[in-house]
């Protein structure tokens, strides 16, 4: 992969060129959208409800907490603030 300057790199790409092939596509990464793991205790009967959510909408219990935590953090799939 052949280094460039930021300003080398700009200009490229301001100009049109194909920058890719300096790009490092496999490690790219969307800022704010890493995975971070973080634990939870519910009582038995949210878990209950949670796994009833989940089946009728065919999603997994995690889909259905992180939509429902989303859409109330006022957050759309694929952005980050």
């Amino acid at each position: 992969m052949k280094k460039m300057s930021t300003e080398e790199f700009d200009e490229r790409f301001d100009a049109g060129d194909d920058v890719t092939p300096v790009l490092d596509l496999p490690a790219a990464r969307r800022a704010g959208l890493e995975q971070r793991r973080v634990d939870v205790d519910f009582p038995a009967w949210m878990v209950e409800k949670l796994d009833r959510e989940a089946k009728r909408l065919g999603l997994t219990r995690q889909s259905v907490i992180k939509v429902w935590i989303a859409e109330r953090l006022g957050h759309r799939s694929g952005t980050a603030t």
